[in-house]
């Protein structure tokens, strides 16, 4: 049998994996549900493989690249965890101080692609810094799954406060600027539209397909640049509201709509990924954050 391609899902199968991804529904009910699709050729487990992340082969830049300073540290979250593990990566050729990014993860905690991501930030000339919200739980278990069990027991506004305490961090790390802004995915998207809320001298935000805060808009001070993909219909139903919130108030923001890009287009560990929508949603970052942060 020839590999599954992307084209040889179909949409609910997407779907549906976002739906336990965000535990809307039980691994059972998943696998059971996922068991509908596995017809012809198709069993479950070949299903279930091609929909699964894959941390070993799509590691863009590795862990000890040698144009990369990355490294583990920790920090204080006093209205939070406590003392929370990041990924600090710059470049390691760097002369002079560096805008920062704080890089949000999805909801599992800080696994192998946000680690990529955060070093991503860092080949762009940033010093990035990418929390694991799980540390007070012994921090990202080694698979999602599990991961998304442990980050379910944390209350989600005191992992917000982990990422504020990374902001502020960051803005005081003397190979810092001090100007700093946030990327996040998902439930990361979430923390970054709302360190926009909290954060008054938050530099720049940029929500991947993250849901919206309903109060405070009128604070945010930081200039947006949001992500959605058309078929995220979950996200994208709050999407109008904030957007009209935002004009209201006479925000700065900038939102693009990728066609055909489900929830996670931009993780390129899932068949999710899409490639164009991806690599231009990421362009775009980069120089959105160049442009504010510099």
């Amino acid at each position: 049998m020839e590999p599954l391609k992307k084209e040889d899902i179909k949409q609910e199968v997407f779907d549906l994996y976002d739906d336990y991804a965000h535990d809307r529904v039980s691994r059972r009910l998943f696998m059971d549900k996922l068991s509908t699709y596995a017809v012809g050729g198709l069993t479950v487990a070949s299903l279930l493989s091609f929909i699964s992340p894959d941390y070993v082969k799509k590691i863009q830049i590795q862990p000890n690249d040698p144009k990369l300073k990355s490294e583990f540290i920790h920090y204080n979250s006093p209205k939070g965890g406590g003392s929370i593990k990041g990924l600090l990566s710059r470049p390691a050729d760097a002369k002079v101080k560096l805008p920062g990014i704080i890089v949000v993860h999805e909801n599992r905690g800080l696994n192998p692609h946000i680690e990529d991501v955060g070093r991503r930030a860092g080949l762009a000339g940033f010093i990035s810094l990418a929390p694991d919200a799980l540390t007070p739980l012994g921090g990202y278990p080694g698979n999602d799954d599990d991961g998304r069990e442990l980050q379910g027991k944390r209350d989600r506004n005191e992992m917000l406060e982990d990422f504020i305490a990374a902001f502020k961090h960051l803005t005081a790390h003397p190979e810092c600027s001090g100007k700093v802004g946030v990327v996040g995915f998902c439930f990361g998207g979430w923390i970054s539209n709302m360190m926009a809320v909290k954060v008054p001298n938050l530099g720049a935000s940029v929500p991947f397909y993250g849901g919206q805060p309903t109060e405070g808009i009128e604070k945010i001070n930081a200039p947006l640049l949001l992500h959605f993909g058309e078929l995220d219909k979950r996200v994208n139903e709050g999407w109008p509201a904030y957007e009209e919130a935002l004009k209201k108030h006479g925000k700065e923001y900038k939102a693009y709509i990728y066609p055909n890009a489900n929830h996670g287009f931009h993780n390129d560990t899932t068949p999710r990924y899409d490639r164009e929508a991806a690599e231009l949603a990421w362009g775009r970052t980069i120089d959105f954050f160049k442009e504010k942060l510099g």
